[in-house]
């Protein structure tokens, strides 16, 4: 790839609870992504990207700092210390202090840094990380309409829906940056997460999926026995129907208001030169297996791919795939590697990082020979190695150990280690996930170690604190 005479701009999409499988371009019939489908087909899509945990704090945490969970703290989806009115206590926490940010690292290279819409690491007040502009969402998630969002350090409720309030502030920072830097906009949508009832969300989004869409592209299946109260479920046909159809006009109603940016940039004539990047921080059960949620909806906590494998696209200009498919494995803990090598900042890169450069890949090019054969995932004590045709799941305190085939099984029907067998493959697995994993931990922050139920983290883990995870879950099956 030669390299850039002129910094580009960069336009990063983050979605909020959105599967790999959600989108048109990636083979759903029914889901309507026009403005995703055409990022696409102008850049390439990743069909075997993966969140580094299914939970969204962690996952961002992941994002933005190139580290693993079992390095940064971040194990459990962020419950206090975002703003003032989330707790009886006020507190405020920045739960990636003294963790560098790849958006630090940008601001320093003359970048103007900004986001709009979801951060939910902690002390959403302030600016803070690298950014110049900031306008995001008070918490991790709500209502579609008066959501809780900070505005100049103070938390109002936002009466519009909430995609386009993100959106609005997205094209504000547009009109107003500095035009002789390059910038990076971060653009975190808190779609398609739940509510997904009728009344929350535009009824020309809902009411065509509601009245029209059978949801064939989506498993109608028993309830899985591990699933907890995390995630609104589909328990009668009719609800069934009412989520799904919440779900997916959330995503048109955003995929509208990406072609909103992408117009914009096209209009100022500056979407040649920005590269634009669009993922989720994790997948998204909407049936699948029988669950509603990712990782979290179930306890023990699950790997299931519908869970961990993200959607993945990536454009700019003529200079990446240009409608390909790459099927290669991609983490998240690569993506700030290859995006600072991108940028032509690869030697302000940290080291020790787990992840690599992966630029070959989005240049269209293959794996080279000394590449990364497995992506690793972590939720609390729940580890994860994967393959192209393996993964192996191993849960040090709560549940069993689970083996799929993915070549013969790829809908992860059949574990090999059911019931109480053994099998070769999983202790070659076993023995590279837990060298992986040791390589990587803080022995302090180490998730093994940690009781993680899903249900939210309390406090900073470098801090003392005797109450670090909330427990109170309960079983929506039997067989828990």
């Amino acid at each position: 790839m030669p390299p850039n005479t002129k910094k580009p701009n960069v336009l990063f999409i983050l979605a909020d609870d959105m599967g790999a499988w959600a989108m048109a371009c990636a083979g759903n019939s029914e889901v309507r992504t026009p403005n995703l489908d055409r990022i696409a087909a102008r850049g390439m899509r990743m069909e075997n990207a993966f969140c580094v945990s299914p939970v969204c704090s962690p996952a961002r945490a992941s994002l933005l700092t190139g580290m693993i969970p079992s390095q940064h703290g971040v194990h459990d989806w962020i419950c206090r210390g975002n703003s003032p009115s989330e707790s009886s206590d006020g507190a405020i926490i920045d739960y990636l202090d003294s963790r560098e940010t790849y958006t630090e690292i940008l601001a320093r290279n003359g970048y103007e840094c900004a986001l709009s819409g979801k951060w939910h690491l902690g002390n959403a007040v302030e600016l803070h990380s690298g950014h110049h502009y900031w306008r995001v969402h008070a918490r991790g998630g709500g209502p579609y309409y008066n959501a809780p969002m900070i505005r100049e350090g103070a938390e109002i409720h936002e009466p519009a829906y909430v995609t386009n309030v993100i959106t609005e502030h997205a094209l504000e920072f547009l009109a107003v940056r500095d035009t002789q830097k390059p910038f990076y906009l971060g653009v975190h949508y808190t779609a398609p997460h739940s509510p997904w009832e009728r009344e929350e969300h535009p009824p020309e989004f809902f009411d065509p999926y509601f009245n029209d869409c059978a949801f064939d592209s989506v498993p109608d299946l028993p309830m899985h026995p591990w699933q907890i109260n995390t995630a609104t479920f589909g328990s009668t046909p009719e609800k069934r129907r009412e989520l799904l159809s919440g779900y997916y006009a959330a995503i048109t109603a955003m995929d509208s208001d990406v072609g909103r940016i992408l117009d914009r940039l096209e209009q100022q004539q500056l979407l040649e030169n920005t590269l634009i990047v669009f993922t989720s921080d994790n997948g998204m059960n909407m049936g699948h297996h029988g669950i509603y949620g990712k990782g979290n909806g179930t306890y023990p906590q699950n790997m299931y791919d519908s869970s961990v494998k993200v959607p993945f696209l990536v454009a700019h200009g003529d200079r990446i795939g240009q409608g390909r498919a790459q099927a290669a494995l991609f983490s998240h803990y690569d993506f700030m590697p290859t995006l600072l090598d991108y940028l032509g900042l690869e030697s302000d890169t940290p080291a020790d990082l787990p992840g690599r450069s992966r630029l070959n890949l989005w240049s269209g090019g293959t794996e080279v020979q000394d590449a990364p054969l497995f992506v690793f995932d972590e939720y609390g004590a729940v580890q994860m190695i994967r393959t192209s045709s393996w993964k192996y799941v191993h849960r040090y305190q709560k549940g069993p150990n689970e083996l799929y085939d993915l070549c013969q099984d790829p809908d992860e029907t059949s574990n090999l280690l059911e019931p109480a067998a053994s099998h070769p493959m999983a202790e070659e697995l076993r023995v590279q996930m837990q060298a992986w994993f040791e390589n990587y931990a803080d022995e302090a922050l180490d998730g093994r170690k940690l009781k993680v139920y899903g249900r939210g983290q309390r406090e900073d883990l470098r801090l003392s604190a005797d109450d670090w995870f909330k427990s109170d879950y309960v079983y929506l099956s039997k067989g828990s």
